[in-house]
């Protein structure tokens, strides 16, 4: 789920980048780009993730 909001936020901060959009302070493709930064180590650390449970099976 994080992978692809990362995605997402780097696909908007290259837009921002190559379009060279004017935006405020806080829309600003290094910010756009640092949120996907923490999203893809979000990812990485395992949040977000599905839930996994433990089942055990006994004969």
């Amino acid at each position: 789920m994080f992978a692809i909001a990362s995605a997402v936020l780097f696909f908007l901060a290259f837009l921002i980048n190559a379009a060279d959009i004017a935006t405020n302070d806080v829309f600003s493709s290094v910010n756009v780009m640092l949120l996907g930064f923490t999203a893809l180590a979000l990812h990485l650390a395992g949040a977000g993730g599905w839930a996994r449970t433990r089942t055990s099976r006994r004969r």
